[in-house]
């Protein structure tokens, strides 16, 4: 074993699963919380070089308990997962101490990337950026104005000149793939 240990911290069941088994065939231990206090007995109770952490646990967000689980974990990477990334999340989590954040489905390299400390590659390994579909540009727009009114879906709509009910539709939909 290289001695590498892994909390994996999703409440994605299959996910969970999928991904420990990768990461154990590889040669990491990998222990997993489907709950934060689950995760927070965990971390006070082990060791672990990366945790792996899910934005949402059921409707609950993660992302203030970033800093308590690094104070279990002072060493250890924290990555992010997620599959309704957006800017001001990410540059959230990325000042309250995450290491690196992905969003999801997430290919198993760039998962090994983000443990190792290495920037996550596009999997044909072409390191030139793409530019971002049209889309996924419309989808952060609208959460950088919703962040910048503080959630205020009325307030945003107003901003973006659109009628709020469409505004909540666009927000219902899980974000477009970068």
């Amino acid at each position: 074993m290289t001695g590498r240990r892994v909390l994996l911290i999703d409440d994605d069941h299959v996910f969970v699963r999928t991904l420990a088994g990768a990461l154990e065939r590889r040669d990491y231990a990998v222990d997993t919380a489907s709950t934060l206090d689950d995760a927070l007995a965990l971390a006070a109770a082990g060791r672990y070089d990366c945790m792996l952490l899910d934005l949402m646990l059921g409707e609950q967000s993660t992302l203030n308990h970033i800093g308590e689980l690094l104070e279990h974990q002072p060493g250890a990477r924290l990555v992010m997962l997620t599959g309704y990334a957006s800017i001001p999340t990410t540059v959230r989590a990325l000042k309250l101490g995450a290491a690196d954040y992905l969003a999801k489905p997430v290919g198993l390299r760039e998962v090994l990337s983000a443990i190792a400390g290495g920037e996550a590659r596009p999997a044909d390994g072409d390191d030139t950026p793409r530019p971002l579909p049209l889309k996924r540009l419309e989808w952060e727009h609208i959460q950088r104005v919703l962040n910048e009114h503080g959630g205020n879906l009325s307030a945003a709509a107003r901003a973006l000149g659109m009628h709020r009910r469409s505004l909540q539709r666009k927000l219902a939909k899980r974000p477009p793939p970068a």
